[in-house]
């Protein structure tokens, strides 16, 4: 077997200290840009890896964060790991990701999994509106922030969140009064954060024509979403405007529509959900409600610094306003 390269090893081989070597791979002390050379171009020739438990067991902190989110096939949760990602580089930690994939049980195995770490501090986007056990076990014991999917008022637990009810109203006025069938495209009905688009979207319309705008729930997978949809458009009158309540439920709309020929926004209009690039690069760019990641990334990473550093800091319940981006893909009421 070979023996497997240590610290000392390629401070020799790099012509300095250990502690050098330490600086480099820690960040914690600036190291001169030659000497950082030579010590990574030793490292990689003798594919040196830094033992992170033992220089944290040395150190008595881990600087170790878990996060927890329910898809990563989901681009608004990859979008908001991203940001916490160089939040928490910044000020010298890793982030151990982990994805429940929408299963309860999943998730609490994933939980206890990152917890076993001994983290300095948690992460979650829970998959249902349930707080899972191994993080009520936790709560006033590790520093926690939760985000997104919060199913309980006033939790002794810093949470950060979009005002989803405004943004449901908001996408619903813009269809207003040029669009009276509107039908709202959701994943799971459910989940707290759907739950409330839902109730701002039929506020306004109930408001302007009192009635119900219809629903029909397409899960969080693009493909199972296109074919329930197509079914759907095959059996149902068509809308005059649909509203999509994440960036999947948008991406199965679009496909269905492809697979039917329905033409945005002549036979249906059409607002996405979570305004990503892809949304622009269309013969019709999409309207869409643009959710405020990069500050929730901050907040989130804000909140967990403080409960961290050890402070007496009131539990925070951030709530962040949306923006609505408006494009093509809304039919005007002069053109209806």
């Amino acid at each position: 077997m070979v023996k497997r390269a240590t610290i000392k090893d390629v401070a020799a081989r790099a012509g300095v200290s250990i502690a050098t070597v330490s600086n480099v791979f820690s960040g914690k002390k600036a190291v001169n840009p030659d000497l950082a050379k030579k010590v990574e171009e030793a490292a990689a020739a003798l594919s040196y890896r830094l033992d992170r438990n033992a220089s944290q067991l040395r150190s008595g902190r881990v600087q170790v964060v878990g996060m927890l989110v329910p898809n990563l096939d989901d681009t608004f949760f990859t979008s908001l790991v991203e940001r916490v990602e160089r939040l928490a580089h910044d000020d010298g930690y890793e982030v151990l990701v982990a994805s429940s994939r929408d299963n309860p049980q999943l998730e609490i195995s994933r939980l206890n999994a990152l917890l076993g770490w001994r983290p300095s501090g948690l992460i979650a986007v829970p998959c249902s509106n349930a707080i899972p056990q191994p993080i009520r076990s936790e709560i006033g014991r590790l520093p926690m922030v939760l985000a997104d999917r919060i199913g309980e008022d006033n939790l002794p637990i810093d949470t950060v969140t979009m005002d989803n009810v405004a943004a449901g109203q908001a996408a619903a006025e813009l269809l207003i009064p040029s669009h009276r069938d509107i039908l709202i495209a959701a994943s799971n009905t459910a989940i707290r954060p759907i739950a409330d688009r839902i109730a701002g979207i039929s506020s306004v319309v109930e408001t302007h024509y009192g009635v119900r705008p219809r629903i029909v729930e397409l899960t969080s997978n693009i493909n199972a979403g296109a074919e329930i949809f197509c079914d759907w458009l095959s059996r149902e009158a068509r809308p005059e405007g649909v509203i999509c309540l994440t960036n999947v439920t948008t991406l199965a709309a679009l496909q269905a529509f492809a697979a039917l020929n329905i033409d945005i926004p002549e036979d249906v209009s059409l607002i996405g959900f979570d305004d990503y690039t892809w949304m622009t690069a269309r013969k019709v760019p999409l309207s869409a409600v643009r959710q405020p990641v990069e500050e929730m990334g901050q907040a989130i990473w804000n909140c967990l610094s403080d409960r961290m550093a050890g402070g007496d800091v009131p539990t925070r319940h951030i709530v962040l306003p949306g923006s609505l981006q408006v494009r093509r893909s809304v039919r005007s009421s002069t053109s209806a």
